[in-house]
């Protein structure tokens, strides 16, 4: 049997070509019995739509915008470029990838930001702040008709369609682990350090660590978590300010960004081959001092695997497709010196 075409679907359901078509591609003017059917035929032929011809018919590329932190954040940088490169890969498929930056620890600024989206535009990735008004902009969008994915930070009491990224908690505790083997039984203080408490992914990691550090080992004791704002000057101020403060401090664990200023810090202070340092991101930055011994461990998340994800699954939620959930899940990854890809 040849491959099916619309004009056999229309055969079959006994309407128009242009009815068919219409409801093929989401189009309204079609009274609900008339869909009724003509998902009855697709069903009963096995029909297949040739999504590509389907997006040449439309006249116009997919539409779709991610919201990226500004600032020196390496991982975001990578993360950028990985969509980037994303869209050059995604013109041919008649889909577009614009990128804007924003101060994502600004909740006001993020929110406007998400706001002023085209209601025009067929979806959207954000590194989402939990904050009320970002948390309304994205219920707008999504009310709009725009699908809306959360990126490495999740809003999951909003109406947004999914999350991209990986299980922050678990990573959390993975740290955890990671610095109670590293220290090797030695008692003393540990040292956190976040970008924002008002970021999800932050919140998770800070939990998940001392969840495991209480359990498991007690004879660590962790200090009141640090603010930097993924900027490195901060945090250099305030891994400084916890070596400085605490001579018997045995490991930090830096949650987000930044870790420039850590590694100052330890480095000024003498103490980098006696601090356990696990951070988050591998980056040209992290991997030298990976290799170099200031940072014991690195727990990664793939930006490829991250740009490419957002990009098939909104591409599928706008098409009607199912998502394949099992190569859309972000994986932890852990680094150490011995394993550098």
């Amino acid at each position: 049997m040849g491959k099916l075409t619309l004009e056999d679907v229309a055969r079959e359901a006994g309407v128009s070509l242009a009815t068919v078509d219409r409801v093929v591609n989401g189009r309204a003017g079609v009274h609900a019995r008339t869909i009724e059917r003509v998902q009855a035929a697709i069903r009963q032929l096995d029909f297949r739509p040739d999504r590509h011809a389907s997006r040449l018919a439309r006249g116009r590329n997919y539409d779709f915008r991610i919201l990226l932190p500004s600032g020196e954040n390496d991982f975001m940088k990578i993360l950028a470029a990985e969509f980037r490169q994303t869209d050059v890969r995604m013109r041919q498929e008649r889909v577009e990838i614009g990128l804007t930056e924003v101060d994502v620890f600004d909740g006001a600024a993020l929110a406007a930001a998400l706001d002023a989206l085209p209601r025009t535009i067929d979806g959207a990735a954000v590194i989402a702040l939990d904050h009320p008004a970002v948390a309304e902009a994205v219920n707008g969008l999504s009310d709009a008709g725009v699908p809306v994915l959360t990126l490495v930070s999740d809003l999951p009491q909003t109406r947004r369609a999914r999350f991209v990224g990986i299980d922050n908690f678990a990573a959390g505790r993975t740290a955890a682990s990671l610095v109670g083997r590293l220290t090797a039984g030695r008692s003393g203080k540990v040292g956190l350090i976040a970008g924002s408490l008002a970021l999800r992914d932050h919140i998770e990691r800070h939990s998940g660590f001392e969840q495991v550090l209480a359990l498991e080992y007690p004879h660590l004791e962790v200090l009141p978590v640090r603010e930097g704002r993924d900027e490195n000057a901060r945090v250099e101020a305030a891994a400084a300010q916890l070596l400085a403060e605490n001579s018997d401090l045995v490991a930090l664990y830096n949650v987000g960004g930044g870790q420039l200023g850590v590694v100052n810090a330890l480095e000024a202070s003498g103490r980098a081959k006696e601090v356990v340092f696990v951070a988050h991101e591998l980056t040209p930055l992290s991997r030298r001092q990976l290799m170099r011994g200031t940072i014991d461990a690195i727990i990664n998340q793939d930006a490829g695997h991250m740009a490419r994800s957002v990009a098939r699954i909104l591409l599928a939620l706008r098409e009607g497709d199912p998502i394949v959930t099992a190569q859309e899940r972000i994986r932890i990854e852990i680094f150490l010196r011995d394993n550098l890809p």
